[in-house]
This record gives C-alpha cells, sequence and structure tokens, in this order.
C-alpha cells in the first residue's frame, strides 16, 4: 500500500510539475487569465503572492473584462492609462483598440512578468511605479486628452480620485473598478451627499455602469464591487463667479465638519459668527434653517459661498 501511495504522489507531483513547465512557456497574453486555477500555477511559477496590503484581487471573469472595455469607448487614437493591471486581463484587451497603453504597475514581480509577456506588443508600456507618484508619465501625457482605466485597490481610492481630478494634465474620462459602497456614495444625490460625493461631482459626472459581486475575483476580496464613469467636467461650477476653488471646498468641508449638526451650527463654529447670523445666511441661500450638510446640490453650496465671502472679512 505504501508502494503504490508513493506512485500515486510521484505521478501527482509530476503531472504539477508539467503544469509550472507548460505556464512558464506560455505569453500571459494568450492564457486564460480568467481561470483561477492558470493564475495560482502562474504565482505559484514567479513567486507572486497577492497583498492585501495593496488590494490585490484580480478579476477572474472574461465577460465582466469585456464590459469594462466597451465602457471606455475606446478608438484608435486613444491613449488609456491602466492602473493596476496585475497580470493583463484588461490590458490585452485595451492593446488591441486604442493607441498607447501606459499599464503602470507598482508590483516588482508583476511589473516584471508583464513586460517579458508583453513585449512583442509596441504599443504596451509597462511602468514600475506608485501610481500616486508615477513621475514617468507626466511628461508623456502632456497636450494629451488621455483615458484612465482601472481596478482600483480599495485603499487608495480617494487619494488617487483626488490626484486625476485636480492634476494637471489630468484625464478625460476614468472607468475605474471601486468598492460598492464608494461608488454609491461618489454617485449620491441630495439628502445622502458627502464631502466625497461632493467633491467627485464638482469635478466630474459620475455615474455607475454595473456592479461585479466579490465572487468574481481571486483572492476574493470581502466586499462587492462597482464599475463607476467619470465624465471629467471642461468648466468647473466655480469658473466665471468670482469664487476661488480654495474658497468653495473651505465652505464645502466646514458644513461637512459635524455630519449630526445642522449647518448653522457647524458654520458658526466654523467662521466664528453668531448661530442667528448662520441661519440668516440659509435663509438668504433659500434653504432651511434646519438644513444638513447632505441635502444640499452643488448650487446650493455655490450660493453659500458668494454669501459667506460678502459676510466673512477674511
Amino acid at each position: 500500500m505504501i508502494l503504490l501511495y508513493n506512485r500515486f504522489a510521484v505521478k501527482r507531483q509530476w503531472i504539477k510539475n508539467i503544469d509550472v513547465n507548460i505556464i512558464s512557456r506560455c505569453k500571459l497574453s494568450i492564457m486564460n487569465l480568467a481561470d483561477k486555477d492558470t493564475i495560482q500555477k502562474i504565482f505559484q511559477q514567479y513567486g507572486i503572492k497577492p497583498l492585501e496590503s495593496r488590494g490585490q484581487n484580480f478579476l477572474i471573469n472574461d465577460e465582466i473584462s469585456n464590459k469594462i472595455i466597451a465602457s471606455a469607448c475606446l478608438s484608435a487614437d486613444d491613449v488609456v492609462v491602466e492602473v493596476g493591471p496585475g497580470l493583463g486581463i484588461l490590458t490585452r484587451r485595451l492593446a488591441t483598440t486604442a493607441k498607447k497603453i501606459l499599464a503602470v504597475e507598482i508590483d516588482k514581480k508583476l511589473a516584471a512578468l508583464l513586460k517579458k509577456n508583453f513585449k512583442e506588443f509596441n504599443n504596451i508600456e509597462i511602468i514600475n511605479e506608485d501610481i500616486l507618484q508615477a513621475f514617468s508619465i507626466r511628461s508623456e501625457l502632456q497636450g494629451i486628452n488621455y483615458k484612465i482605466v482601472a481596478n482600483l485597490p480599495y485603499n487608495i481610492t480617494s487619494i488617487f480620485l483626488r490626484k486625476f481630478l485636480t492634476e494637471k494634465p489630468g484625464p478625460k474620462e476614468m472607468i475605474l473598478m471601486v468598492q460598492k459602497e464608494v461608488a454609491q456614495r461618489i454617485c449620491a444625490r441630495p439628502g445622502k451627499m458627502s464631502l466625497l460625493s461632493v467633491s467627485v461631482q464638482f469635478y466630474s459626472r459620475p455615474e455607475i455602469l454595473f456592479y461585479v459581486p466579490r465572487e468574481n475575483f481571486y483572492p476574493r476580496p470581502e466586499v462587492d464591487s462597482a464599475v463607476i464613469k467619470l465624465s471629467v467636467n471642461n468648466t468647473l461650477l466655480t469658473d466665471g463667479t468670482g469664487v476661488s476653488e480654495k474658497e468653495f471646498f473651505k465652505t464645502v468641508k466646514i458644513g461637512f465638519s459635524s455630519r449630526r449638526k445642522q449647518l448653522h451650527n457647524n458654520f458658526s463654529a466654523g467662521f466664528k459668527i453668531k448661530n442667528e447670523a448662520a441661519k440668516e445666511l440659509l435663509t438668504r441661500a433659500g434653504l432651511e434653517e434646519t438644513s444638513r450638510a447632505q441635502e444640499l446640490t452643488l448650487k446650493n453650496w455655490l450660493v453659500l459661498v458668494k454669501l459667506i465671502n460678502k459676510m466673512v472679512t477674511p
């Protein structure tokens, strides 16, 4: 029995070694990267361990990959910045449609693997950098109306949005995979607004395209995701109004400083004015004295900033 067991064990190991050897000879551009077993063998071959701290959850559904690409509405003239390409399940699809792909991958092993396996694509450039720094792509994007396609690590979503919605040159459009709850907050309407939703909607027009359940990733995350589209505004709400972005967001931040409090309380504390003056401010803006920050539209905020600028001495 022991001899028989050993023979089976040796056979299993032999088959396993064959699988790994096949993986090492194949290119990522022709592998089925939506297959969990294939991904596990790639990880084994190249010593890759997905890190939760980097949000490394790999998409394993071809149908969803195709929907993301279709949502980007790419043309042969488009330049795309892909954030976190991972093993390249989106990269190879992007490269068949767009003019150039700048794939920014922070993981050294993944970046090296991508460079090796996509070297025959003359329109793919693999950049081993942190996207929040990514100094090398700035010069390449000067004067270009580019798009961003990204499966974002959940822990960098807010800072990523702040960077690419405010920095120049900025993208004309972003197709992003984010946590489901974050997507809903970004696209919130008055009554459920937050500092995040006001900020994103100030710079762009966001919409949720579709939801992606957690079982479509490996390793499987603890939350569901959503794909959103941000169409970046060519002009800002404050343009030509005499109100600066800095003044606008100073007021918004004070308004959201304590979500449980009514606006007049936050304004009174933040601008150091009497409570009655803060209530009068709201009334003059056409709002109820009992209004809360989450109930306001962006235009409401703009009216308030104009009134505050007249009332409060810098």
